[in-house]
C-alpha cells in the first residue's frame, strides 16, 4: 500500500492484489464510483456503486469494522472521491491504483453482462 499525506489526512492507494485480498476476507467495502452503464457492464462482484456524478461522503456506510476502498476505471475518479473524503473528515479511506483496468488485466473475476442472453455471468480471471 502507498499512502500519501494530505492536509486532510491520510490517503491510501492500495494494489488489486490487496483489494483482492481484503475483499475475499470480508475486510473492506469495495465502492465503485464509475457510472451506473459501466457498472451494469461489468463489475466487481460485491462492490457497491455509489457513481461520482451523484457522490456525497455524508451519505457513505459506516465504516464499522470495515475500511472503504474506491475503485473506478483507471484509479482517476476513485482518488478524487477518496480526497473528498479526506475533506469531509472521513479517514481511513483507500482507492485502487489502475482501477477496473488493472483488475482485469490481473485477470482477477469479475462480473459482466452476457451479451447474447442480457443475463449476468461471472468472466474468471486467469
Amino acid at each position: 500500500m502507498k499512502t500519501e499525506q494530505t492536509d486532510t489526512g491520510t490517503l491510501e492507494t492500495w494494489s488489486v492484489d490487496e483489494v483482492d485480498a481484503a475483499l475475499n476476507a470480508g475486510d473492506i467495502a469495495l465502492i465503485d464510483v464509475r457510472t451506473a452503464a459501466e457498472y451494469t457492464f461489468e463489475h466487481i462482484e460485491g462492490a457497491l456503486l455509489a457513481p461520482m456524478s451523484h457522490f456525497r461522503a455524508d451519505r457513505l456506510p459506516s465504516q464499522q469494522g470495515k475500511r472503504l476502498v474506491f475503485h473506478c476505471g483507471s484509479g482517476v475518479r476513485s482518488e478524487k472521491v477518496a480526497r473528498k473524503c479526506l475533506a469531509a473528515g472521513i479517514t481511513p479511506v483507500a482507492h485502487m491504483e489502475g482501477g477496473f483496468g488493472a483488475w482485469k488485466a490481473a485477470k482477477k473475476p469479475y462480473i459482466t453482462t452476457d451479451m447474447a442472453t442480457g443475463g449476468l455471468k461471472v468472466v474468471e480471471g486467469g
